[in-house]
């Protein structure tokens, strides 16, 4: 299907807003949240707990984590559903062993997005965070990771593409150099999956990875996505247990099920994940590929738009390949948290973000956004 020729916006009610805030989260399709309507009808119709709806319920999640396996290339069981990033960043940060002398790496410690960073800043009490240094858009030297990995490095975290600065991290060649030391990756790509293109988990070799269903995937709130390699799995310990992911044995003993089991308690947000899975075939008929085509056409012309306004201030890579749609800006004379504020009065909707201390305005257009909004928000801007 072309998005250059078909005009998809009228999938997505918005009350007539300019919605450019996808990296924090995403606009749904009508055809989801009707799916959600329908699940829970027959939901209901069924009977929450009857003997019918076990069936009905276990379909339903074992389509959603199909999709998302072939959306990512990895097996179908080493997708946990979760309820968001943060709930895989926690999996890991509290299921690996370490001991005093152990030590994790961390990129820009500050500069990473707190749910990647609070999760392992909070370990800094039983071992060594180290510090991998960032220039002003985000990016290391592969150097100096390497300086800094040793015999007692448990893990190294990174961030796909940055939520700030849009920049894409080279996560590829990270994951050659830690797997050929044997040290355990943990992937955060939030703002990756959906908006980036085709991907393929198995060429970034990383153990783990988390990202939501709300951002680029256009899903409802409260869903997540935690990919464990399945050779990886036994170097976490699950930090809940319940009668869904354990079972006991000799009477007293306790035996953890297999992926995805291991690591799922409880009951899972199913009418999320039903609109999650809905939400994805939607966009997959477009393909990934072009998706990420049509969203860098509309950053491309918000960028190039912006820097002729006098006094703006960009932040982030120049070269399109190397970010996402993420555009930040400041405008000289004018507090990010004004323009925002401005803007939204005019039914246009971005977001105030951070690098370190320092406050700017971020715009995220994705694929339902058209050229002629990203002009609308320019001629606002220009007015302030």
């Amino acid at each position: 299907m072309n998005l250059e020729k078909n005009d998809i916006a009228d999938d997505f009610p918005n009350d007539g807003k300019i919605y450019l805030n996808n990296a924090s989260v995403s606009l749904m399709p009508l055809k989801s949240i009707k799916a959600m309507t329908d699940f829970l009808i027959s939901y209901n119709s069924v009977g929450p707990d009857s003997i019918d709806s076990e069936s009905f319920v276990t379909e339903k999640l074992r389509k959603t984590r199909q999709i998302i396996a072939e959306l990512v290339k990895c097996q179908p069981e080493e997708i946990i559903l979760t309820q968001s990033t943060t709930d895989g960043v926690n999996i890991v940060a509290n299921g690996l062993s370490f001991d005093s002398n152990s030590n994790i790496i961390i990129r820009g410690m500050a500069h990473e997005h707190h749910a990647n960073y609070y999760p392992w800043l909070r370990l800094s009490n039983r071992l060594q965070v180290k510090n991998l240094q960032v220039n002003e858009n985000g990016f290391f030297r592969i150097k100096e990771l390497q300086n800094l990995i040793d015999s007692n490095t448990k893990l190294v975290t990174l961030s796909h593409a940055l939520y700030n600065t849009g920049s894409i991290l080279p996560i590829e060649e990270v994951g050659e150099i830690l797997e050929k030391n044997k040290i355990p990756y943990f992937l955060d790509a939030a703002q990756t999956i959906g908006c980036i293109g085709e991907f393929d988990v198995n060429t970034t070799k990383c153990d783990f990875m988390s990202f939501n269903g709300s951002k680029w995937l256009c899903g409802p709130m409260g869903t997540g996505l935690f990919y464990c390699k399945k050779s990886s799995s036994n170097l976490l310990e699950p930090t809940s247990i319940g009668g869904e992911s354990a079972m006991i044995y000799d009477e007293t003993k306790l035996a953890f099920k297999e992926i995805p089991e291991k690591f799922q308690t409880g009951f899972r947000n199913y009418v999320g994940m039903v609109g999650l899975e809905s939400s994805v075939r939607y966009l997959t008929q477009f393909g990934i590929h072009n998706i990420r085509s049509k969203i860098m056409k509309l950053a491309n012309q918000l960028r190039d738009e912006l820097l002729k306004i006098s006094g703006v201030t960009m932040y982030g890579p120049e070269e399109p390949e190397k970010r996402t749609s993420i555009i930040s800006f400041n405008i000289k004379g004018l507090e990010p948290q004004t323009i925002v504020e401005k803007l939204e009065k005019q039914k246009i909707v971005l977001a105030v973000r951070e690098i370190f201390n320092k406050k700017f305005v971020r715009a995220s257009p994705h694929f339902f956004n058209t050229e002629s909004e990203i002009q609308t928000v320019i001629d606002a801007l220009k007015k302030l």
